[in-house]
């Protein structure tokens, strides 16, 4: 596969911003050592990261290279900056929006990517979990599929102590607990969008390891989810919140998308 590193620019972010791209594009075939004709764009999974860290943390601490490669599936790594993918209450800090509308359409303009919403997906860890939860209700009509793993949702119950400058993304939680920057009304207000056929729920993939401190309030979503009858996939399995059970997870997320079958040949993943 091609590991694209990039730098562009993003209107939301006022800013230039590095992004990872894994592209399955240079299979070669065995036979005829000539590059293997795609004949449809790529689905594509945009992928975020957990607190602390950035873009390059998918590729460097999990096998999301290699799994991508073996089914064709183009993956987007931005990097959240522990702004917990929402819109910020600073100027020029949309992450909401930019993972759910821009990001996309300069993939798009830029990679042979898919422009359906049925070939595109949102997956993350932890603040990632909670972006792509909250991204992929509030940007139904970007995202098909969501999985969520290990997700950070309790960020804005005041109970619970903030892991690192949650109110300069959020401001008061009270407040924003009553707007879509919470995942529960984002999620509150795609169910009111569906219920008038003005929008589809994304199938929903949820997962989080058994010594988790996030799996009492995983087990909660998940059985909320389900009593309203959301198409749901739950997994849990003995695990913390560290990458053993991550790059674990993300092969389960890859074989639960509703991806083809990876073309033959070899690429750059290869082994001679």
């Amino acid at each position: 596969m091609a590991l694209i590193q990039m730098n562009c620019f993003s209107c939301a972010l006022a800013r230039t911003v590095p992004v990872h791209v894994i592209l399955p594009s240079d299979k070669v075939d065995s036979h005829t050592h000539r590059y293997v004709r795609r004949d449809r764009p790529f689905k594509t999974l945009y992928l975020l990261h957990g607190m602390f860290g950035n873009y390059s943390d998918w590729v460097v601490n999990t096998r999301v290279q290699l799994w991508a490669e073996e089914r064709d599936l183009a993956v987007v790594m931005p990097s959240g900056d522990n702004m917990y993918y929402v819109d910020s209450l600073l100027p020029f800090n949309d992450y909401g929006s930019f993972v759910g509308e821009e990001l996309p359409a300069l993939m798009r303009a830029t990679f042979p990517l898919s422009d359906r919403r049925e070939d595109t997906f949102v997956a993350g860890l932890s603040m990632g979990g909670f972006g792509a939860l909250r991204n992929g209700w509030k940007y139904a009509d970007t995202f098909g599929c969501i999985a969520a793993l290990s997700s950070a949702i309790t960020v804005l119950d005041p109970s619970v102590p903030p892991i690192a400058g949650d109110k300069a993304v959020f401001g008061d939680l009270a407040t924003a607990a009553e707007t879509d920057k919470n995942h529960q009304v984002a999620y509150a207000q795609l169910r009111a969008r569906v219920a008038t056929g003005q929008a589809q729920m994304p199938a929903l993939y949820l997962a989080c390891g058994t010594d988790d401190p996030f799996i009492a309030s995983t087990r909660a979503l998940r059985d909320q989810l389900a009593a309203d009858g959301v198409d749901l996939t739950y997994d849990e399995m003995p695990g913390g919140h560290d990458w053993d059970f991550w790059d674990a997870q993300i092969k389960k997320v890859i074989d639960w998308l509703p991806l083809d079958e990876g073309k033959q040949g070899f690429g750059s993943g290869a082994i001679g």
